[in-house]
């Protein structure tokens, strides 16, 4: 494993970083560019959905927000709210309420990508008009289980690349005991028979001998999702459990040279390299929304490519595609029988000619927190 986090105290360093992580200030919920709490309006547009994203649509609405006087502030020009997976600051699964819009009732905050389409799918109405979900945020495709593409059912809409690979301690070695005992890079082949739990000594894949103790993100994630469907799993091994929040390394579990997890590769980069420490402000230089959450982990190689390029500030390595783990993440909206299958009101922001397709500042957020173009941009699935 490639040393990607150096951390000057090792393990002492490390769980201080995990012990910040509880003492975040309170943030604005759901976040908002002037970090003031609101409570979004009916004429408002509001996302819910993955983890993977959600900074990303923080500075996105904000932006967009920003640009809208209160004069201009009506349907015709809605704000727009991002909703996070988990309450802002925190990397807690328990089930927490949010109130979409005004006017709607609480629901289930939506903690992932599958929650996501679920609450627009299920999505209340305010007056029998105005949706209190307007669309969802996915870091996986359509599955067979999704509403189908056609009016009454949902259509994926193209946004930006990311990566998934798998992760593990890169901080507190000692003397008697290494950062991890993983090998620098695993097939897929062998990642598939890590999370059925078929292998479960680092020895039998070229590291050391000791047992591997495999963890995955909470049930719906669609990067855990994504991550089986490219091992070649439909459900993970028992020795799996799908029990912690997503792209974070502060769980007390990864403390331990025996640990391997899963993490988006475009969230890592922002956090690590564009990110404040939990508890501190953002500079000037640095992403305003999310914190940096790598804490203990470091990235892995899969069949011997690594996720990320040599500069100092590394992005998505384009040769990691040959791995097969790369990957579109999409906005879900209700299917609309206009041209391109985008609701109306809905395609000066997602459709392939808006906001977040075309918008040279909404092009640099995009790469700010990691990820990368596509030119599917736009394109309904």
């Amino acid at each position: 494993m490639r040393q990607l986090r150096k951390l000057a105290a090792g393990i002492a360093v490390a769980a201080a970083v995990a012990m910040a992580a509880s003492a975040v200030p309170a943030l604005a919920d759901p976040p908002t560019s002037g970090g003031k709490q609101v409570v979004p309006g009916t004429v408002d547009v509001v996302s819910v959905g993955s983890n993977t994203d959600e900074n990303l649509f923080n500075a996105l609405s904000g932006a967009w927000d920003k640009a809208i006087t209160p004069k201009q502030h009506s349907a015709a020009h809605p704000y727009i709210y991002s909703w996070n997976a988990t309450v802002p600051g925190s990397t807690s699964t328990a089930k927490v309420t949010i109130v979409p819009k005004k006017g709607c009732a609480s629901i289930t905050r939506p903690n992932g990508s599958g929650a996501g389409l679920t609450a627009l799918d299920e999505s209340q109405k305010i007056d029998k008009t105005v949706y209190c979900v307007d669309f969802a945020r996915s870091s996986s495709g359509r599955s067979a289980t999704s509403p189908a593409p056609k009016v009454g059912g949902v259509g994926y809409v193209a946004y930006a690349e990311d990566a998934v690979t798998w992760s593990v301690r890169d901080t507190g070695a000692t003397k008697s005991v290494p950062a991890s005992y993983a090998p620098k890079t695993l097939t897929t082949a062998q990642l598939k028979g890590i999370f059925n739990c078929s292998i479960t000594n680092w020895k039998t894949v070229g590291g050391a001998n000791a047992p591997i103790k495999a963890y995955l993100p909470q049930p719906g994630s669609g990067t855990l999702s994504f991550f089986l469907k490219k091992i070649g799993l439909t459900a993970p091994g028992s020795c799996a459990p799908e029990i912690l929040e997503e792209n974070q390394g502060l769980s007390k579990q990864f403390n331990s040279p025996n640990a391997i997890f899963i993490y988006s590769v475009a969230d890592w980069i922002a956090q690590k390299y564009r990110s404040p420490l939990p508890g501190h402000k953002p500079t000037a230089a640095q992403n305003q929304f999310g914190t940096d959450e790598v804490g203990y982990l470091g990235l892995g190689k899969i069949n011997g490519v690594s996720p990320l390029t040599a500069a100092k500030i590394p992005t998505i390595n384009p040769a990691f595609k040959a791995t097969g783990f790369t990957r579109t993440i999409y906005d879900i909206v209700r299917y609309a029988s206009t041209a391109d299958h985008i609701p109306p009101y809905l395609e000066k922001f997602l459709g392939r000619k808006g906001y977040l397709c075309s918008n040279r500042s909404a092009i640099v957020y995009l790469k700010d927190y990691g990820f990368s173009t596509v030119a599917t941009c736009g394109s309904v699935s």
